[in-house]
């Protein structure tokens, strides 16, 4: 029986170049996005399914993680890669953008890996976290975004305690700017950016490995940068 795979922002960006890299190692693939017309687009490119949810909403997290279940019957890989970044200084950032990007960067990403336990406990499969740079040093000007990638970092390293006896393994992948239209303002040029698929290859390294080794983190620094990538100010 073929690996299966659950990516949720699966449609664009770092969540494709995965799922594309997944669909040549074999995998049967689940994308998920929040519009329906992107998810399927990309889906079909790729011989996957689409379902069209909001990692922001509790219920549609269940549901998600349900019709992967229905559909393929077993999850190997849980690749959590819906997120949003909204810039803005601390004391000028409104409580709707800040209960956005808790929302989806960390509540959403909890949600979705909750339901996927037990599943990922029969397969001893792993959880893929798309973290940042931004949440492993300072980040004017993208605080709120960088604290909830820290969190995700945690979060990673707690599962890999919680899950450890169940053979179940976690890491968190935190990139500078990649070429993504999330990184469109940094002003940087594309062709200086980290690749999508950049990412993808280290979560190939992944399928590589042995039962008995585990990353839990992995910190991909753009050339050119300093600091890693301290993302700019942005009034």
């Amino acid at each position: 029986m073929p690996r299966a795979a659950l990516v949720t922002g699966g449609s664009s960006g770092i969540g494709l170049a995965i799922a594309s890299m997944l669909g040549d190692e074999g995998f049967d693939l689940t994308l998920v996005s929040r519009r329906p017309e992107r998810v399927e687009a990309a889906a079909a490119k790729l011989g996957a399914v689409a379902v069209a949810a909001n990692v922001g909403d509790e219920d549609e997290c269940a549901r998600l993680v349900a019709e992967h279940r229905e559909r393929f019957g077993r999850l190997d890989l849980l690749v959590n890669s819906a997120g949003i970044g909204i810039g803005g200084r601390v004391e000028d950032l409104s409580p709707k953008h800040l209960d956005l990007q808790l929302g989806v960067n960390l509540r959403g990403l909890f949600l979705v890996t909750q339901a996927a336990i037990p599943l990922l406990r029969e397969s001893k499969g792993w959880i893929v976290n798309l973290a940042s740079i931004a949440g492993t040093v300072p980040t004017p000007g993208l605080a709120t975004y960088g604290a909830t990638k820290a969190a995700v970092i945690a979060l990673t390293r707690s599962l890999n305690e919680e899950l450890d006896a169940d053979g179940v393994r976690a890491i968190a992948l935190c990139p500078g700017f990649v070429d993504t239209p999330m990184a469109e303002w940094s002003g940087i040029p594309p062709d200086q950016m980290i690749r999508p698929e950049d990412c993808a290859e280290v979560v190939r390294m992944l399928l590589r490995l042995s039962p008995h080794a585990r990353i839990p983190q992995v910190v991909i620094e753009r050339m050119g940068s300093s600091d890693g990538d301290v993302p700019l100010r942005r009034a």
